[in-house]
């Protein structure tokens, strides 16, 4: 947690900056100029001003008032890192901000907030709420952070044929024709994980997300203009990216935009900064708002990603299952804390040469840390992972035919665990069976498969609060639109090639979290005797479920089996790669459960 004098004095610097600008108040979301859940130390303004290192939130500063928001995975760390003397903390969905504003801000408020780092859809919530809002040209938080990071600067870098699975110049036709149907002439790329799957390029700019970060322009006859620093392209690069794709320092993007006037522009209204909206309208283009036209078929895997991926889960399942087989014993010696785990599954997978790094912060949560959603381990927060308690262990990898993202929860014994945390576990099993089990015609979006993931738990009085599945990207973000198994999310039809998580949970505040994660491959169906087209999941994760937490009689005999065929599958696929212990402990742990 920022220091309580330190919080309070960048509080009141800011409020300082906004009465000289002659603004009432000011939004400062985590976000950067791209808008994507991860964002570089440059674009970290949220963090600096008030200690919340979460991935989603946003802050509201009035001149007496001032409150941090978050969804329910972050609420208990949102309450561990602010200041409560500064900061008000506030669920993001339970209190939204624009609801916030309108009750505390003084009457006639100007609300100032930076066109970069909201989208046009976001803005307008604001608008309807009936708050006046103004953008400003500079950021204020820039103005009082002394020691901002500069911007990241790393090399974009082509990305082989044989993993993208398909040219650039094919992914650029099928863009443009996209443009062609819709009668658009050009089309805004804001998103840098939409750039690198058009023009088959990956990159260094933040960790975790192999991107480059950068602006593109296509328009209907398939040509590119790429904004993005000179120093990142290198002559190779260049090569690659043909002459088709015209690249411009990022100072050209403004008179690009100033010459798209009179033409039909589409923009992803919730996914691109307000600020290219209010350029093109300035310069007279007509804009039509749609989505990011490379999102949907980013997330629709071709032949050659949906393979990589399956071999991209195979590697990573070593590594997971070693370090699986040492933990109990790793435990029972005291030589593991949460953060030495989270390395030492780090130093498996990386014994691959294929090996990219994490996929995200590993979330290592023993004990009541694993209540904490998207628990980080910090060096103040780090403690053993003790005998007889839940531990949670989230993690996954980049490699160059995939990305992985895997959650176990175990007993660490050597105790019977109790009966309470067995029986909940079982509920989040059988809603994770229920959801990789699933047949379901095509049209169907993710809000509509949420709650067979939640039967089990409601049945109980039981819930989680969070979403069940995320989209995944082909070794880019391991959180990837345009789907979501998420209440909250928007219907978009789930279609064949994407790849989702299903990661039921359920959380103790306290005492434990549970959390079961694999991915799922989308796949047709056959249904025999149906004219109309049903899909399923091929579940493509590999690692065993802790049968110790599993109460055998919560189960059905389809429940069952499924958990059996799935554990022989597991058995099969990685005990010819282990050796020793580690295969012996594999064959124990993927045993059966039924008769």
């Amino acid at each position: 947690m920022t220091g309580d004098s330190e919080a309070l004095g960048r509080l009141e610097r800011l409020r300082a900056e906004l009465a000289r600008a002659g603004l009432s108040g000011f939004i400062v979301p985590r976000a950067d100029e791209h808008l994507g859940e991860y964002v570089p130390p440059s674009g970290e303004r949220l963090a600096w001003l008030t200690g919340f290192t979460g991935s989603a939130g946003l802050a509201a500063v009035l001149p007496s008032r001032a409150a941090v928001f978050t969804d329910g995975r972050y609420v208990l760390q949102l309450a561990a890192e602010t200041d409560g003397a500064a900061w008000e903390r506030c669920h993001l969905v339970e209190t939204p901000p624009w609801a916030w504003l309108k009750e505390h801000a003084p009457p006639g408020a100007r609300i100032g907030y930076d066109p970069w780092l909201l989208s046009e859809e976001t803005l307008s919530r604001y608008q309807k709420a009936g708050l006046t809002m103004a953008a400003v040209e500079a950021n204020p938080v820039d103005a009082i952070w002394a020691d901002r990071p500069a911007p990241p600067a790393g090399p974009a870098l082509p990305h082989p044929l044989e993993f993208a699975g398909e040219s650039s110049t094919a992914k650029r036709e099928a863009i443009a024709a996209i443009l062609r149907e819709s009668r658009q002439e050009a089309a805004v790329i804001t998103d840098p994980a939409s750039l690198a799957w058009l023009l088959n390029i990956r990159g260094t700019d933040l960790p975790f997300t192999p991107i480059a970060l950068g602006f593109g322009l296509i328009t209907a006859d398939t040509a590119v203009q790429l904004f993005m620093e000179p120093e990142k392209l290198s002559e190779e690069t260049r090569l690659w990216l043909g002459n088709a794709v015209q690249a411009h320092g990022r100072e050209s993007l403004l008179s690009a935009l100033r010459g798209l006037a009179r033409r039909i522009v589409r923009v992803d209204e919730a996914g691109t900064p307000a600020w290219f909206a209010h350029t093109l309208r300035d310069a007279g283009a007509e804009i039509v708002h749609g989505a990011d036209p490379c999102h949907l078929p980013k997330a629709r895997k071709n032949a050659a990603e949906q393979q990589g991926a399956r071999a991209a889960h195979q590697r990573d399942a070593v590594a997971l299952c070693l370090f699986l087989a040492e933990l109990t014993e790793a435990v029972a010696r005291g030589d593991w804390t949460e953060a030495t785990a989270a390395r030492r599954l780090d130093q498996l997978r990386a014994r691959s040469p294929l090996y990219r790094g994490e996929s995200f912060p590993a979330i290592s949560g023993a004990g009541e840390h694993g209540a904490v959603i998207h628990y980080r381990v910090s060096a103040a927060s780090d403690r053993p992972i003790r005998p007889n308690e839940v531990y949670l262990i989230d993690s996954g990898g980049q490699y160059p035919d995939g990305t992985t993202d895997v959650t176990r929860t175990v007993w660490t014994g050597p105790a019977d665990p109790p009966d309470a945390v067995r029986e909940r576990f079982t509920r989040v099993l059988r809603g994770h069976i229920a959801i990789a089990t699933l047949t379901f015609p095509s049209g169907v979006a993710g809000p509509h498969l949420d709650a067979f993931a939640r039967r089990a738990l409601w049945d109980a009085g039981l819930d989680y609060d969070h979403g069940t599945g995320h989209g995944v990207g082909s070794y880019l973000s391991v959180h990837e639109g345009p789907v979501s198994l998420s209440r909250a999310a928007k219907p978009v039809p789930i279609a064949e090639g994407m790849i989702l998580s299903n990661e039921p949970g359920f959380y103790e505040p306290g005492a434990y979290g549970i959390r079961l994660e694999n991915l799922l491959l989308v796949q047709s169906a056959e249904t025999g005797g149906t004219a109309k087209p049903f899909l399923r999941f091929e579940t493509l994760t590999l690692a065993p479920f802790d049968r110790r937490l599993i109460a055998r009689d919560l189960l059905s005999e389809s429940e069952t089996a499924w958990l059996d065929a799935y554990h022989a599958r597991v058995l099969a696929a990685l005990g010819p790669l282990l050796d020793g212990e580690a295969r012996a402990w594999l064959t124990g742990a993927c045993a059966k459960l039924g008769p």
